[in-house]
């Protein structure tokens, strides 16, 4: 006598069971991705007409101010990156404050998380609460102050360093709020192990815990770099003459040379190209830190 084998539902018939009769997956809603292509024209729109503007005459702008570039024109931007360009001495300003503001809000944020994440005592999460006001207070509401205190009382008015100090300062909060939650989600059994092999606190810091935090670090160090890259307000009250940064100079370029329409786009296009490409370059390592301060 002969006995049946049980026939099971592939996933595909089970998938067609849950969904019903008469419904096919379609991959996504088109409303979705007609509101996500608006917004993407919206917002890379702009920085390619700049882009292919600097490529075109001031003659080719006013002629046809929607058209391609016809001929390709390269003298715009050869003359940006002239060896004689204040373009060289924007950009090297604007990379030195962005360095040191980077290396301030790592370091300090770092030492500020860690005793927010790893220890126990009383206040701690009221400390960290004063962290997250933070994040609610605009450098607007201070720049007067701050304008008077990094000028008259600290003496580091123009000075690369007064501008440095309040951008961390002021960046300081969300590395604090990102880095907290990626160091408390490392395992405890980590640090026990290493309190029995006789490590301490400061030598499980150095040792174990900054090499795993690597990824946390480059998030909030990125995130400091391109904020105090695109940085106006305060390098516009604090800096000047041969101190200015790129952003300020892009003002500058763009009130000087008004008449020369192609030129300022020229200079505006390379002025965004390092911090776009620096911030593509680590996108990958943000989403990772990033993950894990979620995770945490």
């Amino acid at each position: 006598m002969s006995t049946l084998a049980p026939v099971f539902p592939t996933q595909r018939q089970r998938q067609r069971t849950r969904r019903g009769p008469g419904k096919r997956y379609s991959g996504g809603n088109p409303l979705v991705y007609g509101i996500s292509l608006v917004v993407v024209a919206v917002t890379i729109g702009p920085v390619l007409y700049a882009v292919l503007g600097g490529f075109r005459t001031n003659a080719q702008l006013a002629a046809d101010p929607a058209g391609m570039p016809d001929p390709w024109v390269l003298s715009n931007y050869a003359g940006v990156l002239s060896p004689d360009s204040p373009f060289w001495r924007y950009a090297f300003n604007s990379t030195v404050v962005a360095v040191i503001t980077t290396a301030i809000v790592v370091v300090f944020g770092i030492m500020a998380a860690y005793p927010l994440a790893r220890y126990q005592f009383w206040g701690r999460e009221v400390l960290f609460m004063v962290f997250v006001i933070g994040l609610l207070f605009p450098a607007t509401v201070a720049i007067v102050p701050l304008f008077i205190l990094i000028t008259q009382n600290f003496g580091m008015g123009n000075t690369w360093w007064g501008v440095a100090l309040p951008q961390a300062a002021f960046a300081l909060p969300m590395t604090v709020v990102i880095l907290r939650p990626f160091l408390m989600a490392l395992p405890q059994e980590l640090e026990e192990a290493a309190m029995l092999d006789g490590t301490s606190r400061i030598g499980f810091f150095w040792r174990i815990l900054l090499p795993l935090s690597g990824p946390g670090m480059v998030t909030v160090g990125v995130l400091a770099f391109v904020g105090s890259w695109n940085a106006y307000l305060l390098p516009l009250l604090l800096l000047g003459s041969e101190m200015k940064t790129l952003p300020l100079g892009v003002a500058d370029f763009s009130s000087e040379h008004s008449a020369d329409t192609a030129g300022v786009f020229a200079f505006t296009t390379l002025a965004m190209i390092p911090a776009l490409v620096f911030f593509l370059a680590m996108q990958k390592r943000i989403v990772n830190g990033l993950q894990g301060a979620v995770k945490g």
